[in-house]
């Protein structure tokens, strides 16, 4: 399956955790990998060419840090520019139909802190509905995340660890992934 990952990390190479990941990914070498502040810089994205290259690729790996109970801000940017009415959803937007998307998501916190009663009150999954609806939205098929929690006070091993169980997860084939 051929798989394209987008990363969104306003400072990937600072990232001990979204680093790790990746270059877990990029030992495979079968993983197509964008970073987006790499090729954005100036927040301006070429919607065309992010509209093509969407087209290659059957899954849809979004990754990033739980940045204030959501995404970073250019990959929100992202989602807006080229998610396009008439493309990606609404009349004739059918470009995404039947694309497998996946979020990938590190955080600081605990899985525990993610609960009700927990430091943040809610769960990841209902933190991450408004991203888990527009993916849907847009005519894709949403698989399960993968989240990676306590990354900030994961030793180097952990890390080792959490990007071979992260490299396997998004290679796993869907029946796999939902039951």
């Amino acid at each position: 399956m051929n798989i394209l990952v987008i990363a969104a990390h306003p400072h990937l190479h600072q990232s001990r955790a979204n680093l790790a990941l990746i270059q877990e990914l990029r030992k495979q070498g079968d993983f197509h990998i964008r970073d987006l502040y790499r090729e954005y810089p100036a927040w301006h994205i070429d919607v065309e060419k992010e509209q093509r290259i969407l087209l290659q690729y059957a899954r849809i790996v979004f990754q990033f840090p739980f940045y204030w109970y959501s995404c970073p801000p250019l990959l929100k940017k992202w989602f807006d520019d080229v998610l396009t009415f008439g493309w990606a959803y609404g009349p004739g937007g059918e470009n995404l139909l039947g694309k497998e998307f996946m979020l990938a998501i590190t955080t600081g916190g605990t899985e525990a802190s993610y609960r009700s009663g927990g430091d943040n009150s809610y769960t990841i999954s209902e933190f991450l509905r408004p991203i888990e609806k527009t993916l849907t939205r847009c005519n894709g098929i949403l698989l399960p995340a993968f989240v990676a929690y306590g990354v900030k006070h994961a030793s180097a091993a952990e890390l080792t660890e959490t990007a071979a169980k992260y490299m396997e997860f998004i290679r796993s084939p869907r029946a796999v992934l939902v039951h």
